[in-house]
């Protein structure tokens, strides 16, 4: 058994590690209607959310003294584009929620997130 494991080991890494010559297609996503900029100044990584008339769109995860950039799906904007940011930490009790804001389509919203 443990002959048959080996080779089966080693095509799956070969496999893994090969590719083509082409360079991948990147296709631009027409979804993805603005973009939220988090910069998280605190130790603890935050799940990023959106909140839109009562939906909560999970966007990503931002690590601690760290910036990231996450798109915000055009569905999440909805008519009135008024939108909430929530940051919930991983292991933690707080649940920072933003203020109201519109946010239009091309948008980049700037969301700092303060030590604790």
């Amino acid at each position: 058994m443990r002959a048959l494991v080996r080779p089966l080991l080693l095509s799956l890494l070969l496999g893994a590690c090969s590719h083509g010559g082409r360079s991948p297609q990147v296709v631009p996503n027409t979804k993805t209607a603005a973009t939220v900029e988090v910069q998280n100044q605190g130790f603890a990584d935050m799940t990023i959310y959106v909140l839109s008339h009562g939906t909560r769109v999970r966007l990503g995860l931002a690590g601690g003294h760290s910036t990231s950039r996450f798109p915000i799906p055009a569905y999440a904007l909805g008519g009135d584009r008024l939108v909430q940011f929530l940051a919930d930490p991983i292991g933690g009790t707080r649940e920072p929620v933003s203020e109201e804001i519109a946010v239009d389509p091309g948008d980049t919203v700037g969301l700092t997130i303060p030590p604790q």
